[in-house]
């Protein structure tokens, strides 16, 4: 396994000197594609190390280290939503990484954590560890537990067993129940500057890194992603049709990103509006950086009210996004209303 990221080195030193006041549970919370999983990973491995290095993480030689590295450590157990391990398996920031799937798999497995997965936890929290020290229970993303799920966990948390450390990784703390966040020592994790961002980005072979990044949202793993990722022809794909609307053909577009995750690609579409509406206003864009001469033009051609109705519009996209009946033809309906929109002056 990896080190942790290099922004993340002075967050993780002060967060292992400071050991003794965890408690029983951590929230890790931050920005999307900012490495929070494999933070919490890479911590969940060091505690059960047998022999940790120096700057506390763990030696990845020692017996505990090959078992946590084969998904089979006897003190480790981790749960996430059915469609993360079905399509991604036990990769690093799932959602964001989980860019595409052709197989039916990913349509029929949860998007949340169940009841269920709480209540399997009773044997393993229950019963005695395998050897001395922590048993840990990673819960990854904590927000999407359902309400059963959540109240749940909040008993044990209410009554946490001896020598259990929760690690709970969320993007949006504000969706998990307020008795959740209080029973935990909430930490934010850095989201990186720029010029970090940039440098890890161009070791990692990205050849733009800033304009990466800057489609991104400034987040690092999602910009390698964009650069390199399954995603990124389709990424390519999105922004010449989006870009030239008097070539878009909506149902070609559709059917060319229908096995991405639709979430995802309503969120580009978000960023593009909202990029076309910044320049308009105040002559900036934020995301798409290396677009800027097509957003000059068509920002200068769209009707702003227009514009800002569907922007409003895409929001409730999003939250259809998740359960859609046809992505395809949730796509379509979605590139039809951007070059209807577009077309009005």
């Amino acid at each position: 396994m990896s080190d942790i990221y290099p922004w993340q080195q002075a967050f993780w030193q002060k967060l292992l000197h400071s050991h003794r006041f965890w408690g029983h549970a951590l929230l890790l919370k931050g920005k999307k594609g900012t490495g929070k999983y494999d933070f919490a990973r890479r911590l969940a491995q060091s505690l059960l190390c047998n022999a940790p290095a120096a700057n506390l993480q763990a030696c990845d030689q020692c017996a505990s280290c090959g078992w946590f590295e084969q998904n089979g450590h006897p003190n480790f157990y981790q749960i996430v939503p059915e469609a993360f391990t079905a399509v991604a398996g036990e990769t690093a920031e799932k959602e964001e990484n989980d860019d595409k799937s052709s197989t039916a798999t990913k349509k029929s497995a949860s998007q949340q954590i169940g009841i269920e997965q709480i209540r399997k936890l009773n044997d393993f929290v229950y019963l005695t560890g395998h050897q001395s020290g922590y048993k840990i229970i990673l819960i990854y993303p904590a927000e999407a537990m359902n309400t059963a799920a959540a109240n749940a966990l909040l008993k044990k948390l209410e009554e946490p067993p001896e020598n259990v450390l929760f690690i709970l990784v969320t993007h949006q703390p504000q969706h998990l129940l307020p008795t959740i966040r209080s029973r935990c020592q909430q930490l934010a994790l850095p989201l990186p500057d720029v010029a970090t961002s940039s440098a890890w980005l161009r070791q990692q072979g990205v050849t733009d890194p800033e304009e990466c990044l800057a489609a991104a949202g400034y987040a690092p793993l999602l910009a390698l992603q964009l650069a390199k990722g399954d995603n990124a022809q389709s990424f390519e794909q999105f922004i010449r049709q989006v870009a030239d609307p008097k070539r878009l053909d909506p149902l070609l577009l559709a059917e060319a990103l229908q096995q991405n995750s639709l979430p995802v690609v309503v969120n580009w579409l978000q960023k593009w509006c909202y990029d076309l509406i910044s320049y308009r206003t105040t002559g900036k864009v934020r995301y798409f950086l290396k677009q800027l001469p097509a957003i000059q033009t068509l920002s200068n051609q769209l009707d702003p009210l227009a514009c800002g109705s569907f922007f409003r519009e895409l929001n409730n996209k999003q939250k259809l996004a998740h359960h859609p009946l046809n992505p395809r033809l949730f796509l379509e309906d979605l590139f039809i209303a951007y070059a209807a929109m577009m077309q009005q002056r």
